[in-house]
């Protein structure tokens, strides 16, 4: 088998309402922009997968990328991940072209992904990750009615310029759901973007005693509390707190896991296929992950195609407490984010996962919102 034919659309799907994302202060975002790549087999099966990007970059991408793909065996991911290795001295984070290729493994063997990994119960609890930086009264209305959906987990944005703020917002919350309900946070400090507006730096310091109030707060974990090489920073940080330490998103590859890991820096490891990793290479970081009693729980926040990846990792990986479900409404929902598929992902009413069991990722692509709101390349 081999791949002779790549296909790639640069989309900008709508959003219902603008969407503010704390991780780029002050920049209204009103589109979910993602390249999609459909690689053909000989054998007529084609795999899908997405990534972020923009457009020049997405061209220039699919333009370097298009001809080591052609003619390549799809089961051979070790040599792909090379190649996507190589991308990535040149500037491209290409690892989600990685998932295709298991989209097209599982569809040949009539497998899902997880299955072929190892297999798991094919159901796993989802936390609610939201998106936005909201005053802590409407936070509070919104948690709650998260929780009335089924969703038992939520995570909290805390990207105030004051550490104050940042603390109201998590008391309050808290006092609203009780000691019982799991709460997150995240302070998105592991990849500042410096475009738009203000934001705040998280020095040890500051992330120590936000740490020592959270103990008292029963938070579940703090993820990205300082920037995503400061290997020596989440050390001390893990050592001085009993809150779990999370991160790892923006990560690259199986070197810097490997330092985290091992430097001691983080409880729960959270790469993410599309962007740090693909899913092979996901898979050796959980086995680092478990062999040092880690929690594993990726990042999820790209689009359908890339939570699908994800989720097929995780399902296949004992020691994955929580799937990330992104979710901020108006603007942030399922059937924006996953508007390439023909079916977006939900939880069910106990607030769970079901994993796809159909072969490969086990979804269907909306070849027509495609074509409406993509540009092919």
């Amino acid at each position: 088998m081999k791949i002779v034919e790549v296909k790639a659309w640069m989309c900008h799907f709508p959003l219902p309402a603008t969407f503010w994302p704390t991780w780029i202060p002050a920049f209204p975002q009103n589109k979910n922009t993602c390249l999609i790549l459909a690689l053909k087999t000989d054998e007529g099966i084609e795999g899908y997968t997405a990534g972020v990007g923009i457009l020049d970059e997405a061209k220039s991408l699919v333009g370097l990328l298009r001809p080591f793909l052609l003619n390549r065996d799809p089961f051979n991911i070790e040599d792909t991940l090379k190649m996507l290795r190589s991308a990535l001295f040149l500037g491209y984070k290409a690892w989600f072209v990685e998932a295709a290729l298991w989209d097209i493994i599982g569809k040949a063997t009539g497998k899902p992904i997880y299955k072929l990994l190892g297999g798991g119960p094919g159901i796993i609890p989802a936390y609610c990750s939201t998106g936005e930086l909201h005053a802590p009264e409407k936070r509070v209305e919104e948690v709650l009615k998260l929780r009335e959906m089924g969703f038992k987990a939520v995570k909290l944005r805390v990207k105030a310029m004051e550490m104050r703020d940042d603390i109201t917002l998590v008391e309050k919350v808290r006092a609203a759901v009780g000691d019982d309900y799991t709460l997150m946070v995240d302070a998105n400090q592991g990849w500042p973007i410096h475009a738009f507006g203000a934001y705040p730096h998280w020095s040890l310091k500051r992330a120590m005693e936000t740490c020592s109030v959270f103990e008292e707060l029963g938070i579940r974990w703090i993820e990205e509390p300082l920037f995503k090489t400061d290997y020596k920073g989440y050390a001390q940080l893990r050592a001085s707190t009993s809150v779990p330490i999370a991160g790892g998103e923006f990560n690259v590859d199986l070197s810097e896991f490997r330092d985290l890991i091992e430097g001691e820096c983080l409880d729960i490891v959270q790469p993410d296929v599309t962007i740090a990793t693909g899913i092979l290479n996901g898979k050796k970081v959980a086995g680092m992950a478990e062999a040092h009693n880690l929690e594993f729980s990726p990042h999820t926040w790209t689009n359908g195609l890339g939570f699908a990846a994800n989720l097929q990792l995780m399902a296949c990986c004992p020691h994955c407490p929580y799937v990330e479900f992104p979710f901020e409404p108006p603007g942030w929902v399922p059937e924006a984010r996953d508007a390439m598929l023909k079916e977006p992902f939900m939880i069910d009413k106990q607030g769970n996962i079901k994993v796809p069991d159909r072969p490969g990722l086990g979804i269907e692509l909306n070849l027509a919102n495609i074509e409406k709101f993509g540009e092919k390349l």
